[in-house]
């Protein structure tokens, strides 16, 4: 089953946003407290015992030839075959999330290096000799599947499995073809595994001397945190430092990007679909115009992110907004801090409009060390959930500073891992792995949770702009910026399909194009230098082949959601918990649309639209009063 390759993808956020604070940023890792970090323990005692299990798993591979052949014979064989897969599946996603996470724990260490990397290459070995799986279905009718179904009761669970084979039987190839696909398995990760160890282990990445006397090192995290100091001309000095590294390897980088898009084309030419698009969409049964739509929604409503950044300019007193400005604090004096022991409180809090169950699973993840908390040298930068392990739990990466935007990222990766978590317990192992579509409405749904608890209990007018703006730039980083790559992501790949050379420099004028209408440069609206054009060297979800489209969907889908919750509107708890319990067994639109909102539709967006207009309209309130 494919399955098993699909565990690579991890759930990654971009939403975990440094700000200045007193925490230090380069601990050894040594130096955290054990509680502070996720106790891998749970997934293998040791990695002599992961060794033990994967030696074990590779030496089942061959037992899967012997139902070559026979899967159309009875509906014995084929459940057979299926539960064999679906156990090594369910196996290797163990071992990969543990190597993988080990990995991420310092990006500089070889040997968890090593470890994933054979993980990967035990999915392609798989994948290989499992490839006549597919073919051989897709020759079936449906007519069939559904006899052989209702002969035997335990093919149930594959339903949704062998009907997505017979929708898509048009771009299945024959079994020769297959296995060639999967041996480029070993291939397929090139890019992205170049692009990971660079930007994190090896990039020259800068130091700077700030208006105070620190010299900061501008890695990621660095720049994440140092990026929103209250200097200005700190921040310019941060922003320049940074972008400079980037820039003077943009030709690698475009290098790397190219590749990553060839082999998005290589896969879409070679089962037959119209574009890069149309292959990784069809993957989730999500029609192409959902997303061309999102495009044509967010450039129609530019207005609104204008007023917005209008409003950042005015609360920060400047003359001209420049882009160095957009991380920056607009209410002076103002800066919350949350130790991470608050933070947790703030989030089991938040949760309780979902009831006692929901919030004491949350308590279990903050309590049982499912999550890895702060910077250290050489960590993966940024956030993320990883569910993979479907017999344990899920898992979340933080690298947690201490500012709200911190508190707010470790509620978005909890969503994840709560989706996570209900999807594992409530769904046979096939129907657990729920998509990318839907990944994200769970965890901006939590954001949403957080905001309001927040906004319903303080009542001091600074503090309150400080988070009503706080959401804004949710907003700004969610739908607008997930949009503004969604484009990029669209266009680049739309050049390379028309034969058009990507170099560093053109996807910097591409991308500096795009940028500039979003931000309104050539209106006055926020100054863009030439410099940060090459910001999209930055981006690791532009490797994940049309994915970063899907927090913006996601984030108006949750907004609809929460509203529902938070209103107290009757069977609207049940339905989300329904929903994150769903995982993958049914397509995401369909899903979507039984929780109550309709991805097909304007609405959810136009939603999304009004709650931030209704904030900004809150916000020039209480400029106003302050004013008076």
């Amino acid at each position: 089953m494919n399955r098993i390759s699909k565990v690579l993808v991890v759930l990654t956020g971009l939403l975990g946003l440094w700000q200045a604070e007193a925490l230090p940023q380069n601990r050894e890792r040594s130096e955290i407290p054990i509680k502070d970090t996720w106790k891998l323990e749970d997934l293998y005692a040791s990695d002599e015992a992961w060794n033990r299990a994967k030696n074990k798993l590779a030496a089942q591979f061959d037992e899967v030839l012997k139902y070559k052949g026979k899967l159309a014979s009875s509906p014995d064989e084929l459940l057979a075959c299926l539960d064999f897969s679906s156990r090594l599946s369910k196996e290797f996603g163990r071992l990969h999330g543990y190597a993988a996470m080990k990995a991420d724990e310092d990006t500089r260490n070889s040997k968890y290096l090593a470890m994933r990397q054979e993980t990967e290459q035990l999915a392609t070995d798989y994948s290989s000799k499992a490839s006549f799986i597919e073919p051989e279905i897709a020759e079936m009718d449906k007519e069939k599947i559904d006899r052989l179904i209702a002969k035997k009761s335990g093919l149930k669970i594959y339903r949704m499995f062998l009907h997505d084979i017979q929708r898509m039987k048009a771009h299945t190839l024959s079994e020769k073809e297959e296995k060639i696909l999967a041996e480029t398995g070993l291939l397929a990760n090139g890019p992205s595994s170049i692009y990971a160890i660079l930007s994190n282990a090896e990039l020259p990445y800068p130091e700077v001397e700030l208006s105070d006397g620190a010299a900061v090192k501008l890695d990621k995290a660095g720049y994440a945190r140092y990026r929103a100091v209250p200097n200005r001309r700190d921040r310019e000095a941060v922003f320049k430092a940074f972008w400079d590294v980037f820039n003077n390897f943009r030709r690698t980088f475009g290098v790397q990007l190219y590749a990553n898009v060839k082999k998005d084309m290589f896969y879409a030419r070679t089962r037959g679909y119209k574009n890069s698009l149309e292959s990784s969409l069809d993957r989730d049964n999500i029609p192409t115009e959902v997303y061309s739509a999102l495009i044509d929604n967010v450039n129609n409503n530019l207005d609104s992110f204008h007023r917005y950044l209008n409003l950042k300019k005015k609360m920060l007193d400047v003359e001209t907004l420049k882009y160095s400005d957009v991380y920056a604090p607009v209410v002076k004096g103002i800066e919350l801090k949350y130790t991470f022991e608050e933070a947790g409180k703030l989030v089991i809090d938040a949760a309780k409009p979902m009831g006692k169950s929901y919030v004491r699973i949350v308590e279990n993840a903050l309590a049982n060390r499912w999550v890895d908390v702060y910077p250290t040298p050489a960590k993966r930068a940024g956030a993320y959930s990883n569910g993979s392990a479907y017999d344990v739990h899920p898992y979340i990466l933080l690298n947690y500073n201490g500012q709200y935007d911190d508190v707010s990222t470790l509620a978005h990766e909890m969503g994840h891992a709560m989706h996570s978590y209900y999807s594992n317990k409530k769904q046979p192992y096939p129907t657990a792995d729920y998509s990318i579509f839907v990944a994200e409405v769970a965890s901006t749904f939590y954001e949403a949770l957080l905001i309001d608890k927040m906004l319903k209990e303080i009542k001091d007018d600074d503090v309150r702009l400080s988070l009503l703006m706080n959401y804004l730039d949710g907003i700004k980083g969610t739908v607008f910026r997930q949009t503004q790559f969604a484009e990029f992501e669209l266009r680049i790949h739309e050049k390379a399909e028309r034969g058009e050379p990507l170099t560093g420099d053109v996807l910097s004028q591409l991308y500096g194009e795009i940028l500039k209408k979003y931000y309104g440069h050539d209106k006055g609206v926020c100054r863009i230098d030439d410099l940060y054009t090459v910001e999209w060297a930055y981006v690791p979800h532009f490797y994940y082949n049309f994915y970063v489209y899907q927090y913006s969907t996601s984030f108006t889908a949750s907004t609809a959601l929460s509203e529902k919750v938070l209103s107290k509107e009757e069977g609207a708890v049940e339905k989300y918990i329904e929903f994150i319990s769903s995982g993958g067994s049914d397509y995401p639109i369909d899903l979507l649309r039984k929780a109550g909102v309709d991805m097909t539709t304007a609405e959810p967006f136009n939603k999304t639209m009004a709650v931030m207009n209704r904030t900004m309209d809150e916000i020039e309130a209480i400029l106003q009063k302050k004013t008076r």
